[in-house]
């Protein structure tokens, strides 16, 4: 082999050499840089679920601390900690059920325990505690959410137990009849709603206490969505 060949021939090898080399380095980069593009996506999206977090974790608290404020309206002497409990209960709910919200159901409680929030109410009908619930729904709607009924005093005095049942009541009501229908519904029964809505709420089908009851919950709904803290 002549030197001019050999050296063409470690040229060409050396120039190979080198090409790879180069290719190597620039599909390394690209490698590189797609991690480091994956690793950013993954970053973001983190950011993201945490700010959703945060987002989400402070419209829980503004909620609960509303409930709170609402409540103190009403009974100041409530315990901190059962306001509390209570205000987290009905946020729960609000999550819960699609047709009621947190005003909504602070509004129902607010009126059916005449403004008192007091947990251990007893109507002249014998319905008890915050949401008013008669002994043998509370029966009925506990099966529903896993409750051990012991005795209607136990559970309805219970505030948490007593919003959980109630709260499931008035949602299947609401979402047979609407808001209205659903609330006459619960005040004064079914059947009443029904015709009442059938008639197109014709007056005179209520019963008094339920034509009154109806706008009076939606008198305290609308004064609730406006509160602010």
């Amino acid at each position: 082999m002549t030197k001019n060949k050999f050296f063409i021939r470690f040229a060409f090898v050396l120039l190979l050499a080198v090409t790879v080399v180069v290719i190597y380095g620039v599909f390394d980069k690209i490698r590189h840089q797609a991690e480091q593009e994956v690793k950013i996506t993954q970053m973001e999206r983190t950011i993201l679920g945490l700010r959703s977090t945060i987002n989400i974790d402070a419209k829980r608290q503004y909620q609960i601390q509303k409930i709170t404020h609402i409540i103190d309206l009403y009974n100041v002497d409530m315990p901190a900690h059962k306001k509390y409990e209570i205000a987290e209960e009905i946020y729960s709910m609000n999550e819960k059920y699609s047709n009621l919200n947190v005003d909504l159901i602070c509004a129902t409680i607010t009126h059916e325990s005449a403004g008192t929030w007091d947990p251990e109410i007893v109507s002249p009908a014998g319905a008890l505690g915050l949401m008013q619930v008669m002994p043998t729904t509370g029966m009925f709607v506990a099966t529903f959410e896993d409750i051990m009924w012991t005795s209607a005093e136990e559970i309805l005095f219970d505030p948490i137990y007593n919003i959980r049942i109630g709260c499931r009541y008035l949602s299947s009501l609401i979402a047979s009849y609407d808001v209205d229908g659903g609330l006459a519904a619960y005040n004064g029964g079914e059947h009443r709603a029904a015709l009442w809505l059938g008639s197109g709420k014709a007056h005179g089908i209520l019963a008094q206490e339920t034509q009154e009851y109806v706008p009076a919950v939606t008198k305290l709904y609308s004064e609730f969505v406006k509160f602010k803290l």
